[in-house]
């Protein structure tokens, strides 16, 4: 049972018109998609979240689970595999059995936006969700930002200021006046990885630091 405080959204959730309206087209368009805010994904009890910006048209918002079905999945999930974050076979479908080891996975928006773009108001709307998961994770100790808009969302859910001290630099670990760390990795976006603004060695190097911080137990 989840810790008092802490809500999903709902699957009918109305809270932002031009996301609901989006959402509305793709189920007349794909019914056989979710369609549907999409659901964090792993234990409360985790001492590492990831936070990614939103579901990806054909990746969780098909699905249903975060970053399954495109290619940033089939880096994150490989990469979590390797680090033991992850356990089992990554298999782009929420039915391939792969469980999360102290880990869980997030979006600070949790329904598919246009373009893949959040607004101001739909960060705001959606906040409480990402606020009420942070603090029902009683055992985290680290919050992996997947992208800068994921890293100023967790900053404004964790009410950090100023938010200036903490800027977005990949690889670089921010010690947070409430004890977590923030951890920064660009986004493990197929665009970033095909322009060389990440790579895989890059994106490992942000897990080993974590690793550091959280060794296996």
């Amino acid at each position: 049972m989840a810790p008092s405080g802490f809500e999903e959204p709902p699957l009918d959730c109305p809270r932002c018109p031009r996301l609901v309206a989006f959402l509305h087209e793709l189920r007349a368009a794909h019914p056989d998609w979710k369609n549907a805010p999409v659901r964090s994904f792993g234990d409360l009890d985790a001492r590492l979240l990831i936070v990614g910006l939103a579901p990806g048209m054909r990746g969780a918002n098909r699905t249903g689970r975060p970053f399954t079905g495109d290619y940033a999945g089939d880096l994150l999930y490989a990469t979590l595999l390797k680090f033991g974050f992850a356990a089992g076979t990554y298999g782009a479908d929420p039915a391939d059995g792969l469980r999360l080891v102290d880990c869980r996975i997030a979006n600070a928006v949790r329904c598919l936006p246009p373009e893949n773009k959040p607004v101001p108001a739909e960060f705001t709307a959606c906040r409480p969700f990402l606020q009420s998961e942070i603090a029902a994770m009683a055992n985290a100790r680290v919050v992996l930002a997947l992208g800068k808009g994921a890293h100023d969302q967790i900053l404004r859910a964790l009410a950090v200021r100023p938010a200036g001290a903490y800027p977005f630099i990949h690889g670089r670990m921010h010690q947070l006046p409430n004890g977590l760390r923030l951890a920064d990795s660009y986004h493990c976006s197929r665009y970033n990885t095909n322009t060389g603004r990440l790579t895989t060695a890059m994106f490992h190097d942000v897990f080993a630091a974590v690793r550091q911080v959280l060794p296996p137990v």
